[in-house]
């Protein structure tokens, strides 16, 4: 089982988020353990402060190092497998080989910026940096949910069969994803009217995977699959 801790200063964010589908049953089953800490538990003045002015001046609030370092403190277990990871748009491309690699420890603590970013010194304390992509979200919790979806899916048991999750040798190994088109009910689709500037269309599924002949559908598939990096 993993356990995700999750530092945050809005942790309602997740709560809907927790409550749903597959993570839901996973937590039920215990086959995975997340936690929420608000970031403002571990500071020591009455307004719990955990940001202030940037040093030499700029725009905005900075994350300050203390209370990081105190929730990390109190939560990292020292009986577990742990790693630590700041969320910001600076650090290393997430993706599915780093999935992978999580999976490898017990804990995963995870640190969600927020404001104009976090104290520098936070990075002495942590084991990697890391970004889901070239854009600038307004905090740290809608990669941090993206990184627990993407490691919770390779957890044993938790999306059933292996045989399930499409094309992840790949993935494992190269970071690389091989996907073909997928079809279902029904076979025929009408579109009425027009759509796009297109005219009324019939849609049809490939013959081949109405066929039956898994032989010729795997061959089709993969004739189709493509390389997405």
């Amino acid at each position: 089982m993993i356990q995700f801790d999750i530092i945050t200063i809005f942790p309602d964010i997740f709560a809907g988020f927790l409550k749903e589908s597959i993570i839901k049953r996973a937590q039920n089953k215990k086959l995975l353990k997340i936690k929420i800490h608000n970031l403002r538990d571990f500071t020591k003045d009455k307004r719990r402060k955990i940001d202030d002015k940037p040093f030499g001046g700029g725009r905005g609030m900075v994350i300050m190092v203390e209370p990081i370092y105190k929730a990390i403190k109190k939560i990292k277990n020292k009986g577990k497998k742990s790693r630590i990871i700041l969320l910001s748009p600076r650090g290393k491309k997430f993706n599915q080989k780093s999935a992978y690699n999580l999976t490898k420890f017990s804990q995963i603590i995870i640190i969600c910026g927020r404001y104009e970013g976090i104290d520098e010194r936070v990075l002495k304390f942590v084991d990697e940096v890391i970004s889901i992509g070239d854009f600038v979200l307004m905090g740290g919790e809608i990669p941090a949910m993206a990184i627990i979806e993407s490691v919770s899916r390779l957890i044993p048991k938790i999306v059933g069969k292996s045989e399930n999750l499409i094309g992840e040798r790949l993935l494992k190994k190269e970071g690389t994803f091989t996907e073909y088109p997928q079809y279902t009910r029904p076979p025929k689709f009408y579109s009425k009217g027009k759509f796009r500037r297109a005219r009324p269309m019939i849609l049809s599924v490939p013959k081949v995977l109405l066929s039956g002949n898994h032989k010729k559908i795997e061959e089709w598939r993969k004739e189709k699959q493509k390389l997405i990096k």
